[in-house]
């Protein structure tokens, strides 16, 4: 079946998000990793992505943690640290799309209460038709029930849309819904993979000036 719509992921995808962007400016560089394991800072994070509140998980984890709460606090309080920018090559190819005319839409993983901060950073998201997040629907990927939230509301018909991640567990989910996953590993083998599709042409011809 033809593929007639591309979501994105947004985190490893078209933004370079790394909490040790962040904690590399508060703590000595070997300290860092040591940090965000004793905290179980993944686990941590993704109950926010799923839709809880930044309030409540700073206040609990402070709890587990007392002498690391400022560090807690920070991240939330300084989540725009923990961006480190575009990624250029992917964005490009997303601008190329929607120069194409190509349906165009995003699924992430993401606490509704810090998402403006990427919306007012990356102008680039305003080429998606809709994105879907994860902190405003109270579930988060790899959880099924978000990729039939993004079927559902875009009547999409699944055989026809290109999920594109950097997750494998988020691929894999996304394929058993019945969606083109595809693991994103860098902007060439992306390009090559909507090449293959027939989304992009094989010679690059379109470039759309600003990108990257």
């Amino acid at each position: 079946m033809t593929i007639g719509t591309v979501v994105f992921d947004l985190g490893g995808v078209l933004i370079e998000w790394d909490p040790r962007h962040l904690y590399r400016q508060l703590l000595p560089d070997d300290e860092v990793e040591g940090f965000l394991e004793e905290i179980g800072f993944a686990e941590w994070n993704h109950r926010q992505d799923a839709g809880r509140a930044w309030s409540d998980a700073v206040e609990e984890h402070i709890r587990r943690h007392p002498h690391r709460a400022d560090l807690i606090r920070a991240y939330p309080e300084r989540f725009g640290d923990s961006l480190v920018g575009p990624i250029p090559g992917t964005v490009a190819i997303l601008e190329e799309l929607h120069t194409r005319g190509v349906p165009l839409l995003a699924l992430t993983n993401w606490s509704a209460e810090s998402f403006p901060v990427a919306r007012d950073g990356f102008p680039f998201l305003d080429l998606f038709d809709d994105i879907v997040v994860s902190g405003e629907e109270r579930v988060a990927k790899p959880d099924p029930r978000i990729f039939r939230i993004l079927v559902e509301r875009h009547g999409l018909e699944p055989a026809a849309t290109m999920f594109i991640d950097d997750s494998p567990a988020n691929v894999e989910a996304a394929s058993a819904v019945g969606l083109v996953a595809v693991r994103y590993e860098s902007p060439a083998a992306l390009r090559a993979q909507l090449v293959a599709a027939g989304l992009l042409p094989p010679d690059g011809s379109v470039s759309p000036s600003g990108a990257g």
